[in-house]
């Protein structure tokens, strides 16, 4: 919520108690003027009023002016505690309802939210600060439910083809048992694929890995030659294009990361002579990995949705090889693991660009040649 401008609670406090300071050295200062000072013209007692003899109609005047005295700091005391309860009530109020919302929080509910009033102050930037908190995490925990669900039918999937498979098998003893164990292995390389994919994300989300010295560029290198054969059977042309592109992080997790990627680019592509172009390189003091390849046109519509788990976007899915639907999405979380960011927009001409941004290294990083490699 954007707020004017208003008092700090501490400036707020300190001349809320100050007036009620000030105000009792008033009524102290004024009882004294309207009891001895006004009343001793020529250093003797003036009895204006009747209602005062009770406490000067005595030897020792003193003595009297200290009885009024009494009742006047016993008034002042009991009106001090009174106005500072009821002061320090209002002051410290949304102290109060944002307690209330924490207690509500804890219990589950994470759909309250304290919204509250008036100017911006220190209690009020915490109150928005807990808004903003629940509702990241509000959002974070329908993001795990359906995370669950769709990994709970992507899982089950394999499964209730393996058990069809086998009823059939079972019911038909003549059917070729070649096939069927094909077909088994195919569904089951499928399921051991997905859990594994979903081990990574979950070793990413939680950053439960060692960091160390990468150069992004043979990360790339080692990835593009991993995945040349399978460039070769589709027919895609891979580019490499890299320079010294130093960051700090997981070697294991980044290649995975530029693996998903280039495997993403390939199997997403035209169906003849299509290309994927991988470029390494430092730009504003960050490392960036960039993907890009030919294929059908996408929309910005279409593209932000690749990242959510189990999105494959029907238009650009093959038959063979086309993943279990976690690719960018691991890809998302390997790079917010290490701090980065992971950036999606369609080509004119049609595919997709994907840049990944990590924050530069200066730290030194030992170069490997990799048999093979050829850069451009």
């Amino acid at each position: 919520m954007t707020r004017p401008p208003g008092l700090s609670v501490r400036l707020k406090l300190t001349l809320s108690y100050a007036g009620f300071l000030m105000l009792a050295g008033v009524l102290m200062l004024a009882a004294v003027w309207a009891v001895v000072l006004r009343d001793i013209p020529d250093g003797e007692l003036a009895y204006r009023h009747p209602s005062w003899r009770f406490a000067f109609d005595r030897p020792d005047p003193l003595h009297g002016f200290g009885s009024v005295a009494l009742v006047v700091l016993a008034f002042l005391l009991v009106f001090g505690l009174a106005g500072g309860w009821i002061l320090a009530g209002r002051m410290l109020s949304p102290l109060t309802r944002i307690t209330g919302a924490t207690r509500m929080a804890a219990t589950g509910s994470l759909s309250h939210r304290i919204q509250l009033p008036g100017r911006n102050d220190e209690l009020r930037e915490l109150a928005d600060a807990f808004d903003a908190m629940l509702a990241r995490l509000e959002a974070n925990a329908a993001e795990q439910q359906r995370f669950a669900a769709n990994a709970s039918h992507e899982l089950r999937t394999p499964l209730a083809i393996t058990q069809t498979l086998l009823d059939v098998a079972g019911d038909d003893p003549n059917r070729d048992t070649g096939e069927l164990l094909s077909r088994l292995r195919a569904v089951n390389t499928r399921a051991i694929d997905l859990t594994e994919a979903l081990l990574l994300l979950s070793r990413a989300d939680q950053r439960s890995f060692s960091r160390e010295p990468v150069d992004l560029s043979l990360i790339a290198e080692e990835a593009t030659e991993t995945l040349l054969p399978l460039a070769a059977k589709h027919g895609i042309t891979i580019e490499t294009y890299g320079d010294l592109s130093a960051t700090v992080g997981s070697q294991s997790l980044l290649l995975q990361l530029a693996t998903n990627l280039v495997h993403n680019a390939i199997v997403h592509n035209r169906s003849d002579r299509g290309t994927v172009w991988v470029t390494a390189g430092v730009h504003d003091e960050h490392a960036v990995l960039t993907v890009e390849n030919t294929g059908e046109l996408l929309t910005p519509q279409s593209v932000a949705t690749l990242v959510q788990p189990f999105q494959r976007g029907a238009e650009r899915i093959r038959t063979d090889h086309a993943g279990v639907g976690l690719g960018l999405s691991i890809v998302q979380s390997i790079a917010k693991a290490h701090d980065g960011s992971v950036t999606l927009s369609p080509r004119a001409a049609g595919g997709l660009c994907v840049a990944v941004q990590l924050p530069r290294s200066s730290i030194g990083v030992r170069r490997r040649v990799l048999v093979g490699s050829q850069r451009r």
